[in-house]
């Protein structure tokens, strides 16, 4: 690592300083995909590597979990059976997935885990040392394992240790705020990124760090404030905007993953949680008056509505095949309709599910046989669901407690944002569209709809393709800052233009504090997991004016402290019309429900039936969309404005791979080309 400082002319004329750290490695970062991205480069002898992160420890892998946060790997105890490419097809199942990549994360799956447990990691393993698993959503087999409530925490914390180790330097309260591109001969290509310094905005150069790299890493994560009714830890931004604005390709943004959470401490209530079996009820805007239990209106019965709520543990997210025949996303549209009509839903897990007139009372032994062989194997026949969940899973009770919240008294819910499937489109190496850009993590759109817990295993392996390539094929040093200043003098004197109209913007600039509650609310209304083409139309023309008022007017900023903020609030509104616009088109050219979302429409030959009668008609899905995986680039010359392009799914490939071919080819290093 190499740090320069270089002269730059700006608006006026003028020359000011900026300084430069020079770099074979950007990664810009720092949760569990950035730091397996940075320790397998080091492991493999590339050490001139850098992070750069907006706060460390504040994203998140650090954050976020359930009651036993799920990894997905291949089964590796027992009796069953299990293969890379089984794997493989458990992934690729659900569509909108390639079969070469679903193929190379069920490779990768034990390898990468194996590591983490090298590191540290406490998954837990029996008197055999069989790493024994579970079944999650969408699982066939028992291929998930868990170190408890905060897996992700000890993944961020083992790999933050090892990364410290290497004495891999660390950038904190450095915000990625624009890419620094070249068009060459052989297409677009990234040169590095400008990052504000936060400690250093009183400066000319506005904080702006020039970072001079010959290849990027993007492992931000998920777009979790865009949404209003969400589970991501505040502040989770991603930076899709980022990598959109830099014309980068994105993929698959129409599949999310919405499941029930608390909302005051933002934790996914799945798991242990639901099959405790808690009281639901829901109170008027005040959260005291006019409570009653609202899943009454849904099911004929204390077997079926106990039963239904247990199986929001591992039939966690919303779906919509689950919405037919009294299936157990209709908690999840009982909860949604009670807080779209201005109420609060809570669980109580102090209570057994209150019967309606004419019910029996909660009884375990009336449970449906799934519900019922899982408690009795359990041993929980404790007499309310808190002793239930203190027999089963203690850490459950002890991670809210951790953080204030007593599970004795009432839990505020909602069914929230959790999760993004899509992203950026990566190749075999999860490079992007634009060479030497990488994106690892939740930001690198691989998955449709996944089986649980395969995101962390999606980012571990994710994050060592990218780095075998870069090890491989990228690993020259990057030029000298003054070479590298006079390719990208243009672009750092563009952003350094949009601060000072930032913070000169007059009266018809956009004021800071209008424009994330709006994106929020707008994604949360009409972008979450009940759509239609309508409220998609609508939507999109908002995003659109919004962005447009922001593109002519700037966002008004009173001081320096604010143009962190006001540049993530661009990328939110450009981010918030690019998953629209895909949405957009995917209802438009006969996409229906399906994973994570149901498309409201009174043509739809589907409703959700339930006691309450027949309504919300939808579209079933339409299974040839499986086939296809919507891509989106923004157009060069109009930002805010998007093409859209449907490709085929590449299949599951056939690797009858003979062993001394590939010896000469690995030995030759043209494996990795």
């Amino acid at each position: 690592m190499r740090k320069d400082t270089v002269m730059l002319p700006v608006r006026g004329g003028r020359e000011i300083a900026f300084p430069v750290v020079s770099v074979n490695t950007l990664i810009i970062g720092a949760g569990a995909a950035g730091l397996k991205c940075a320790d397998a480069l080091h492991y493999l002898g590339v050490r001139d590597v850098a992070i750069v992160v907006d706060k460390l420890g504040n994203g998140t892998s650090n954050n976020s979990g359930s009651d036993k946060q799920t990894y997905y790997k291949m089964g590796v105890f027992g009796d069953d059976p299990d293969s890379p490419m089984e794997f493989a097809r458990s992934l690729f199942q659900g569509g909108m997935m390639h079969g070469d990549l679903a193929y190379i994360e069920g490779l990768g799956s034990l390898p990468a885990f194996f590591d983490l447990c090298k590191l540290g990691v406490p998954f837990p393993f029996n008197q055999y040392s069989g790493y024994v698993g579970y079944k999650t959503d969408h699982d066939p087999r028992q291929r998930a394992t868990s170190a408890g409530p905060k897996t992700s925490m000890f993944m961020y914390k083992k790999l933050l240790e090892q990364v410290q180790h290497h004495q891999i330097p660390i950038f904190d309260r450095h915000e990625a705020v624009k890419l620094l591109v070249q068009d060459t001969p052989a297409g677009r290509r990234v040169t590095g990124a400008i990052c504000l310094n936060k400690a250093e905005d009183y400066q000319d150069s506005y904080g702006m760090t020039l970072f001079n790299a010959e290849n990027v890493v993007l492992a931000t994560g998920g777009p979790g404030e865009m949404y209003k009714i969400s589970v991501w830890p505040h502040g989770q931004l991603g930076s899709h905007g980022l990598a959109l604005e830099a014309g980068v390709v994105a993929n698959n943004l129409t599949e999310l993953q919405y499941g029930l959470a608390s909302t005051k401490f933002r934790w996914n209530l799945s798991g242990t949680y639901q099959q405790v079996i808690p009281d639901y009820f829901s109170t008027a805007a005040d959260g005291v008056s006019d409570k009653r239990p609202f899943l009454h209106d849904y099911f004929d019965d204390m077997p079926a509505m106990a039963s239904n709520i247990f199986l929001k543990g591992y039939q966690w997210p919303f779906h919509s095949a689950r919405l037919q025949k009294g299936g157990s996303s209709l908690v999840d549209i009982a909860v949604h309709r009670e807080i779209d009509a201005g109420r609060r839903v809570f669980l109580d897990f102090m209570r057994n599910p209150t019967p309606a007139p004419g019910m029996r009372e909660f009884a375990i032994a009336e449970l449906h046989d799934e519900a019922k062989r899982y408690l009795e194997r359990s041993n929980a026949f404790q007499a309310t669901p808190y002793a239930r969940l203190q027999h089963m899973n203690q850490q459950s009770i002890d991670l809210y407690s951790e953080h204030g919240v007593d599970l004795r008294e009432p839990l505020e819910a909602a069914v929230c944002a959790q999760h993004c499937n899509g992203g950026l489109r990566g190749n075999m190496w999860w490079e992007t569209s634009v060479a030497h850009l990488f994106a690892v993590g939740e930001l690198n759109g691989t998955h449709g709809v996944r089986p649980g817990g395969s995101a962390l295993n999606s980012g571990q392996v994710g994050a060592m393709r990218a780095a075998q390539y870069i090890a491989n094929v990228y690993r020259q040093s990057p030029g000298d800052a003054a070479a590298f200043a006079k390719t990208v003098k243009a672009q750092v004197a563009a952003q350094h233009a949009e601060y000072g109209k930032y913070l000169s913007a007059p009266r018809g600039g956009v004021e800071p504090a209008e424009i994330r509650p709006q994106i929020q609310e707008r994604m949360s209304r009409e972008g979450a997991f009940v759509r239609s083409q309508a409220g998609t139309d609508a939507a999109l023309a908002e995003a659109k004016a919004l962005f447009d008022r922001i593109r002519r007017h700037g966002i008004r900023c009173a001081d320096r402290k604010q143009l962190a903020r006001a540049t993530e609030d661009k990328f939110l509104a450009l981010s918030s019309i690019a998953f629209l616009e895909a949405l957009r088109v995917y209802i438009a050219t006969g996409g229906g429900s399906r994973g994570g979302y149901m498309i409201l429409d009174e043509a739809g030959s589907l409703t959700v039936d339930s006691k309450r009668g027949r309504e919300l008609r939808h579209r079933p899905e339409n299974l040839e969309k499986r086939q296809e995986i919507l891509e989106i680039r923004q157009k060069d010359a109009a930002p805010g404005e998007f093409e859209t392009t449907p490709v085929t799914v590449r299949p599951l490939p056939k690797d009858e791979s003979w062993f001394e071919t590939v010896w000469a080819e690995f030995q030759n290093g043209r494996v990795v080309s």
